[in-house]
């Protein structure tokens, strides 16, 4: 049997105190800027900001879902009592804090629907409704003022268990008091039961809604699957840079890369399995008015991008993780969850993009600026939120299970 040596949390750096407001006030300058570029680029195609606004909300979807994402793993590690989480939960949390930025990046796709654009949802459009008698039907759920404050709903929710787990998570940091991590167990059922509903909701009216003559009862689950690789590949990837600077070098070990990458392996598949039911049951149904979402995806240059989704998204990360030596070795994990993170963004802009250019693939500099900028800000705000805080919470009762973890 291969000796395990159990690392010293003591003999780590823990914590980001070189970041500076600087820092994360160049990025965000920086993101504005690729912002508002992208939405001049926008408004000289003078199709009412309709192929910016769609770009975006790619965009916003696709960075949403990392911190979703980890919001949804911090809570099942509290509900299950897992021990061997511990040491990389905070840069869970800290990811599932910026819930807060990202409700603030809502405001561009709020903002011109409250003002009377209509170019991003049909169903906002009084002359659309009145033209059709199924959005007549659905006008009691599918208007601006009631989807104003279900997202404000959503995002309150979202922002205030980020906060209440982080929070308790690094007054622990001092107190070492273990009633604390009880407290976050007894709230954890409650929260996953609050987030399966907001999430779901969530995803049949911002992506779903586009189309709102279509509808299909799997949709959120098919974006929480998403949402749960795309953090899982970010966790990776996030724990990679900071032991490249130094930092929790002894306590993120390589036992914990290779769960995490069972973990990211498992959702994969749990993906492909949400998709292929969606699509099975639409399929063999044959109904118009259900087929008609994926007749515009199985056309055209789009046929090309469906396929490449069923590869990239699901055959090629199923057999490229599956050999032990692979989530073992940090250089290939990173890679993969990079792979992941880009199969990621194009699922995204498969499920936003055939709806308003059914034609044709409109990827442009509009789309390069809205995920530099986007991007940027989210960078920001998670920099923002680690930079005062340790990066593994250093009196967990459960720390020691979490240093002396080891896959067999």
């Amino acid at each position: 049997m291969r000796e395990h040596r159990i690392p010293n949390v003591d003999d780590d750096r823990l914590t980001l105190s070189g970041t500076r407001p600087a820092v994360c006030a160049v990025l965000a300058i920086a993101g504005i800027g690729m912002l508002v570029a992208g939405l001049v680029l926008g408004w000289n195609r003078g199709d009412e900001l309709k192929g910016f606004l769609a770009s975006y909300l790619v965009s916003f979807c696709f960075f949403l879902s990392i911190s979703l994402g980890a919001l949804f793993f911090v809570a099942l590690q509290h509900l299950v009592h897992a021990g061997w989480s511990v040491t990389v939960r905070r840069l869970a949390e800290i990811l599932a804090a910026n819930t807060f930025c990202m409700a603030i990046l809502f405001l561009p796709i709020l903002g011109p629907m409250m003002a009377g654009n209509s170019s991003l949802y049909a169903w906002s459009n009084p002359a659309a409704v009145d033209a059709d008698e199924l959005l007549q039907w659905k006008q009691p759920y599918l208007n601006v003022p009631f989807f104003a404050g279900r997202a404000v709903v959503y995002f309150l929710i979202w922002g205030l268990m980020a906060r209440f787990f982080l929070a308790n998570s690094t007054r622990q940091d001092d107190s070492g008091d273990p009633g604390l991590t009880r407290r976050m167990e007894k709230f954890s059922a409650v929260a996953l039961i609050l987030f399966s509903l907001t999430v779901t909701f969530a995803a049949f009216d911002w992506l779903m809604s586009l189309e709102p003559d279509w509808f299909s009862t799997i949709f959120g689950l098919y974006y929480f699957a998403g949402a749960v690789v795309a953090f899982f590949a970010t966790l990776i990837l996030f724990a990679l840079a900071l032991q490249q600077v130094g930092l929790v070098t002894q306590t993120i070990t390589t036992e914990h890369y290779h769960e995490l990458g069972k973990l990211l392996l498992g959702f994969i598949i749990f993906w492909g399995y949400m998709a292929f039911s969606q699509y099975m049951l639409i399929w063999y149904a044959n109904i118009p008015e259900e087929s008609v979402w994926y007749l515009a995806r199985q056309t055209g240059p789009w046929t090309f991008v469906s396929l490449g989704l069923l590869l990239g998204h699901l055959l090629f990360p199923f057999f490229g993780l599956l050999p032990r030596e692979v989530k073992r070795r940090k250089l290939l994990l990173g890679a993969w969850a990079v792979w992941m993170l880009v199969v990621h963004w194009i699922d995204l802009y498969w499920l936003v993009m055939p709806t308003f250019a059914p034609e044709h693939l409109p990827f442009g500099l509009i789309d390069v600026c809205c995920i530099l900028g986007v991007g940027s800000l989210f960078l920001a705000g998670l920099l923002w939120s680690a930079r005062s805080r340790a990066l593994v919470p250093v009196k967990d009762p459960r720390l020691d299970e979490s240093l002396a973890f080891e896959n067999f």
